[in-house]
């Protein structure tokens, strides 16, 4: 009977694993609002990490959290480094690309409590009455063990939360 059990088992495991290697070799988790403000005023907390701690939603997640800016005080180049608790790890962010009052293009390197390399994304849309649409927009590889984990808890389900507090936090910010 324990070799039935066992074998069943095995078999499930087997199963699980296989599962995981058809899943997506990227990901991609994206929220958007719309805030009563200009692209300009918006695209200023994007473009300028010093700004960054009026609206992330991590930045309270620790007090006593280190914060290394380098570079460009703005725009490409711009460095933000964070060493902190467990709850928000240590990792960098760079600027790598920006179209002014429209895009804002990151690069965002985790480095603990586990290693990951993504892309994010700001995309800011003017509109007709004033406001200004904000996309925040994540994307990146999925290696094995993250396919594995995704079964369980998707990249969604992780931070998508996360950024709605932040554009919430963003828009707050940006219609004062």
């Amino acid at each position: 009977m324990i070799k039935k059990i066992l074998g069943v088992l095995a078999l499930m495991l087997v199963l699980l694993l296989a599962f995981a290697a058809t899943r997506p070799d990227t990901f991609r988790v994206e929220r958007s609002t719309t805030v009563k403000a200009s692209p300009e005023k918006v695209f200023a907390y994007l473009n300028d990490f010093q700004k960054f701690g009026t609206w992330s939603p991590w930045e309270k997640l620790d007090p006593a959290m280190q914060r290394n800016f380098s570079g460009p005080a703005t725009g490409v180049g711009a460095v933000y480094a964070w060493t902190g608790n467990d709850d928000v790890g240590a990792g960098r962010m760079e600027i790598k690309s920006v179209e002014p009052n429209a895009r804002v293009t990151i690069q965002l390197d985790f480095l603990k409590p586990f290693e990951a390399h993504n892309s994010t994304d700001y995309i800011l849309q003017a509109g007709t009455d004033g406001t200004t649409t904000v996309t925040w927009a994540m994307h990146g590889p999925m290696p094995y063990i993250s396919k594995l984990m995704g079964i369980f808890v998707s990249m969604d389900a992780l931070v998508g939360k996360d950024f709605e507090q932040g554009l919430a936090n963003l828009k707050a910010a940006a219609e004062k």
